[in-house]
């Protein structure tokens, strides 16, 4: 049977602040009040996509909910094609460029429409790019940052525990770099040699203390090393992934499809890990994903579990979802996790709802 399209109408974009449970404190930066945009997508036959976007400053909002806004009156009318919509809304910013908040806006736009489509479908996401309803393993990341050697070794068994988790993500990046080890050695203590360690820098390194800091971790047995120094230096992410056995995962801070074929003719990394409001929402990933797949790449997700569990199911190389649950106050029904895998509801689209009461009382004035 022909379904008829569906018509586009309108965009609304809300900000709002919630605290987290666990501050990120990080080399660069400590962040105790997590930004959102929750995004609506509104059609005339009455069918809402819905999505959000994480944007780490709460001043970068105040940038980013007019152009959603400005998409919302551009596209009126039009149909609700994502690849289409996609185009169009890069093209309209063409002249203050592709990257940065141009795609951070697009990538917002397109996890709605692909969220309307699958709705007015009647099927989840996954099932509509060609996947089915199943699970994907996923590790811990709501924490782990730059404490004490003791206070990570807790935190990490209450993480373990939050969903049977089998890995989890420690920050590294101390003022020394024995504390660093020290980190990973009661990590290792509390949670035992079978439980998967990533960790991530957090772009926080010159290449000089990369190269002293990166050998000198090599022989922990680590999944992956993230992030050692400032994401566009390839030239310095290739020196590393040659130099060290452990294997180099880069990618969140990939603008587009184009950024990942850059970085693997560059040889600057042995993973990828791209975040969906930087390499272009759903239509990014599977753009990306062709790239990395073609390579044999292994590819992860960063941020946005909800969004990222359907679109592991039709990645060729799958890797690791990024299981982190900040955007949770706002979200209706959260997604469940246990057995160390997040289980895709059998419902149409990506299954976000807004607790309203929660958004109001949370609402950021830009």
């Amino acid at each position: 049977m022909q379904l008829a399209p569906l018509t586009f109408k309108s965009i609304r974009a809300r900000a709002v602040v919630l605290k987290l449970k666990r501050p990120v404190v990080a080399r660069i930066a400590t962040i105790t009040d997590w930004p959102l945009i929750l995004i609506d997508l509104f059609t005339e036959e009455g069918i809402v996509g819905r999505s959000y976007l994480e944007p780490y400053t709460v001043k970068t909002m105040k940038y980013l909910v007019p152009v959603l806004q400005d998409f919302g009156a551009m596209l009126k009318g039009r149909r609700v094609a994502p690849v289409e919509l996609y185009d169009l809304a890069r093209k309209s910013l063409h002249f203050v460029g592709y990257q940065g908040l141009s795609m951070i806006a697009v990538s917002g736009l397109d996890m709605a429409a692909w969220d309307a489509l699958a709705k007015a479908r009647g099927v989840p996401l996954c099932v509509l790019l060609g996947g089915s309803v199943g699970s994907v393993k996923a590790y811990n990341s709501n924490g782990l940052w730059l404490q004490a050697p003791e206070a990570v070794a807790e935190e990490a068994i209450a993480l373990r525990d939050e969903g049977g988790f089998t890995a989890l993500k420690l920050r590294l990046g101390r003022d020394r770099p024995s504390d660093d080890l020290a980190a990973i050695h009661a990590i290792r203590a509390a949670v035992g040699d079978d439980m998967e360690l990533m960790a991530d820098f957090n772009q926080g390194l010159h290449l000089g203390e990369a190269l002293q800091r990166c050998h000198m971790i090599d022989g922990e047995g680590l999944a992956w090393i993230e992030e050692p120094i400032v994401y566009d230096n390839l030239d310095g992410c290739a020196q590393l992934t040659a130099e060290l056995k452990t294997p180099i995962q880069i990618g969140e801070n990939f603008y587009g499809p184009r950024d990942l074929y850059s970085a693997l003719q560059k040889m600057a990394c042995d993973l990828v890990m791209p975040d969906f409001m930087r390499i272009g929402g759903v239509t990014g990933w599977l753009k990306a994903s062709a790239i990395a797949g073609a390579a044999g790449i292994p590819m992860s997700t960063h941020l946005y579990p909800e969004v990222a569990a359907h679109v592991m199911r039709v990645t060729e190389t799958a890797h690791w979802l990024e299981w982190q649950d900040w955007a949770h106050p706002v979200v209706q029904k959260q997604y469940e996790m246990n057995g160390g895998s997040l289980h895709i509801p059998d419902v149409p689209g990506v299954g976000l709802d807004w607790n309203e009461e929660l958004v109001a009382a949370n609402r950021a004035s830009l």
